[in-house]
């Protein structure tokens, strides 16, 4: 087998066209005989895979591929490749990643396969999500591409402001979701790995549209900054709620949660600014709510809040989410609930899921709550798993 030289194919992306990502995968994949490629990026909603280029534009493209029913679905939900025997070759799909998070899909045709084009073809999609991460900075297209219909101003605010929906580094696992994907608002998270410690958020501003957008955005930035610069939770908690207060003379306001985990201990520090509990899932079970004194919203109030440490457990989970999961309605106005959300999880817990494999469940059952496909609040859930001090990283110096 020839191999495919990876030096070369980071030296030609280096001063491509940033939308020529496509081509620069298939001519490097010539070298182990692969044809016909086509890449798709999974659309904001994870639901459909949407083919480069758009058939559209190319008569002769490939359409859309849907997740829940198709062998590049199949790839991209099980991340594993995939492949069908097709007359006289073989048809791969291969998932594509950006560091843990899950891009999109490689197809291509191989005469034949074996274990060494197999690894190959993994490392063709390790190298297509890089490439995509890092020219999606400087380009459109690819986000372009995963809008499958227009999207709101607030919700493209929202988009732009957050983390990679997916990491599994350094001995911990976070997952996050937000919908509906082309109309949030309000509801935004964060979260950043340094050294052994795990800092993330989860926050909901009051309201929907550019208004809710804007506090969210505030309070985002607000967080990162006062992150970045080594302050404690405490200090962030009361900054950010004086921000808010101070430059929203109206009734704007977010509620939230900030937390830290020690990764290599287990300690998880956190404070609670008027939010629901988080789930804390322990041994394949919902063990129940953690408790933490809450500060009024942000916004309403601009004192130092309660803080409060609990010990976690090798495969703890930690479940926090927004009221839009909780209060979403049945067409007669039933809420989907604390309890239910309780027992759903709890059902499925034992299953050991990733983390973003338990929230796409969550989600879906929300949505056969409600009875559509839509949902009518903001509802956003993130979900942290860690796994124990053997993988993690060595302290950082803080301030």
């Amino acid at each position: 087998m020839s191999s495919f030289d990876f030096g070369q194919a980071l030296r030609e992306a280096r001063n491509a066209n940033p939308a020529a990502m496509p081509d620069i995968l298939a001519r490097s994949a010539t070298a182990f005989g692969a044809t016909d490629l086509v890449v798709y990026l999974v659309d904001f909603s994870r639901t459909v895979l949407e083919p480069m280029p758009d058939r559209s534009v190319h008569a002769d493209a490939p359409g859309s591929e849907e997740l829940a029913t198709t062998m590049a679905g199949r790839a991209f939900n099980d991340q594993q490749i995939v492949t069908a025997d097709r007359h006289d070759e073989v048809r791969v799909w291969i998932p594509v990643v950006e560091g843990s998070d899950r891009t999109g899909v490689i197809a291509l045709s191989l005469p034949s396969v074996n274990d060494d084009l197999l690894a190959a073809c993994v490392e063709l999609g390790i190298m297509a999500g890089y490439l995509i991460a890092v020219h999606a900075r400087s380009t459109d297209v690819y986000n372009l591409y995963r809008r499958r219909r227009s999207m709101s101003l607030a919700a493209s605010m929202q988009w732009d402001i957050l983390p990679p929906l997916v990491l599994a580094a350094g001995g911990v696992s976070v997952a996050g979701v937000l919908e509906p994907a082309y109309d949030i608002g309000g509801d935004c998270f964060d979260y950043a790995v340094n050294g052994s410690f795990l800092d993330f958020a989860i926050m909901d501003a009051v309201g929907r549209g550019l208004g809710a957008a804007r506090t969210a955005s505030l309070a985002i930035s607000s967080y990162r900054h006062d992150r970045r610069e080594g302050r404690s939770i405490v200090a962030m908690h009361t900054n950010l709620g004086s921000l808010i207060k101070s430059l929203h003379q109206d009734s704007s306001f977010a509620t939230g949660l900030l937390a830290r985990i020690d990764l290599a201990s287990g300690a998880f520090t956190w404070t609670n600014a008027g939010h629901p509990l988080p789930l804390l899932i322990r041994h394949g079970r919902v063990v129940g709510e953690l408790h933490c004194p809450p500060t009024p919203p942000w916004g309403v109030f601009a004192g130092p809040p309660s803080m409060t440490t609990d010990q976690l457990e090798p495969g703890d989970c930690i479940l926090s989410y927004t009221d839009g999961i909780t209060e979403a309605r049945t067409p007669d106005g039933e809420f989907f609930g604390v309890e239910r959300l309780i027992d759903f999880t709890d059902r499925h817990a034992a299953e050991t899921l990733r983390p973003e494999e338990m929230l796409s469940r969550i989600v879906a059952s929300v949505r056969e709550h409600r009875g559509s496909d839509e949902l009518g609040d903001d509802a956003t859930a993130l979900m942290v798993r860690w796994d124990g001090p053997d993988r993690a990283e060595p302290a950082a110096a803080r301030a």
